[in-house]
C-alpha cells in the first residue's frame, strides 16, 4: 500500500522521525563536545589552581621577609596589593587586550623591516628638541591664528574692551530667600559689555562671552570688582531692572568678567589696541585696496 503524502496521519508520523533524528544528531554532538569541554575546564581549573598555590607561596615568603625586616605593615600592605593587581591581570590576559586596544601606540611597531616611530610621539620628541634650542626665535602662539578664525567681529571689540578697560562687571539676579536658602537664580550674567565695546549685536554677547571661554580667553570670576560705583550703573540698566521684576523680591550677586594670561597675550599680539596703531593699520590696509592707475 503506497502512502498518501496528503494523509495528516502520514506527516505527523514524518514530523515526529524527523524531530526523533534531529534530537538524536544534537545528542550525538553534545557527545563528541564533551570530551573538549572537560579538558578545557580542567585547563582553566588547573591554571588556577597553580595560580593560587604560587601566589599563596609568595606571599608566604613575602611574610616571612618582612617579619625577620623592618619593613612596615603599610608598605608591606601596598607591595601586596600590588603585586596581586598584576597577577590577576596577568591571569585574565589584560596585559594583552590593553595592548590590542592601544594599537601598539606604547611600543615601536615593526613595519618593513623597521622600527616604526608614532606620529604622535615623534611631534612631542620635535617639540621638546625645540625648547631645548636656544637659537631658536619662538614666534606667536601657535594657536593664534585658529583662534583668528574662531572669532565673530564683536567678539573681538568684546577682547579689545577688557585689553584696554580691564575686567568688567556682571550680576547674577535671584530670587530673594532668608539666608539665601531655597534663591533660585533668575537672570545669570548681565553686564553692559555689549554696549561698552560697541557690539553690532548685543543680544548675541552671552554667546559671544561663551566662545571666548571656550578658547581660553576669559573667565569668569566669582569676586566682585573693588569699584562699587561700576554695580550701581549696572543694576539700574533695564534689562536688569526687567530680572529683578520677574524675581519678586530680588537680589543681586556681584561677579566680574576678566581676560586670561593667555587671552591677554593674544590681544597684546592679534589686536590692534591703541587707536594710533589702529589708524595706521587702516590706512596701511586702505592703500593696499587701491588700485594701482590712482
Amino acid at each position: 500500500m503506497v502512502d498518501d503524502p496528503f494523509d495528516p496521519g502520514a506527516e505527523a508520523e514524518f514530523g515526529a522521525d524527523r524531530e526523533s533524528d534531529d534530537a538524536d544528531s544534537a545528542a550525538a554532538s553534545a557527545l563528541e563536545a564533551a570530551p573538549l569541554m572537560a579538558r578545557l575546564a580542567a585547563g582553566a581549573a588547573w591554571r588556577t589552581a597553580g595560580w593560587t598555590v604560587g601566589a599563596y607561596s609568595r606571599g608566604m615568603n613575602r611574610l616571612t621577609r618582612a617579619a625577620l625586616s623592618e619593613e612596615s605593615t603599610a608598605d608591606l600592605l601596598n607591595d601586596a596589593r600590588a603585586e596581586l593587581r598584576e597577577q590577576f591581570r596577568s591571569l585574565l590576559g589584560f596585559d594583552e587586550i590593553e595592548d590590542r586596544l592601544m594599537g601598539g601606540r606604547r611600543r615601536g611597531r615593526e613595519s618593513n623591516g623597521g622600527p616604526e616611530i608614532d606620529p604622535l610621539l615623534e611631534r612631542g620628541y620635535e617639540l621638546l628638541e625645540r625648547s631645548a634650542d636656544v637659537d631658536e626665535e619662538e614666534d606667536a602662539h601657535p594657536a593664534y591664528e585658529r583662534i583668528l578664525g574662531d572669532l565673530a567681529p564683536d567678539e573681538a571689540r568684546i577682547l579689545r574692551l577688557l585689553a584696554t578697560r580691564g575686567a568688567q562687571p556682571s550680576v547674577d539676579v535671584k530670587t530673594w530667600r532668608p539666608l539665601g536658602v531655597g534663591s533660585q537664580t533668575v537672570a545669570p550674567g548681565l553686564s553692559m559689555i555689549g554696549a561698552e565695546a560697541g557690539c553690532r549685536q548685543p543680544d548675541r554677547v552671552p554667546a559671544y562671552l561663551n566662545n571666548l571661554f571656550r578658547l581660553g580667553l576669559i573667565w569668569f570670576s566669582r569676586e566682585s570688582l573693588e569699584d562699587p560705583n561700576v554695580y550701581q550703573v549696572l543694576e539700574a540698566q533695564p534689562d536688569v531692572i526687567e530680572a529683578s521684576k520677574r524675581a519678586g523680591r530680588a537680589s543681586t550677586v556681584r561677579r566680574s568678567i576678566h581676560l586670561t594670561p593667555f587671552g591677554i597675550d593674544f590681544c597684546e599680539t592679534c589686536l590692534p589696541l591703541s587707536t594710533t596703531e589702529f589708524e595706521a593699520l587702516g590706512s596701511a590696509r586702505r592703500v593696499e585696496e587701491r588700485p594701482a592707475g590712482e
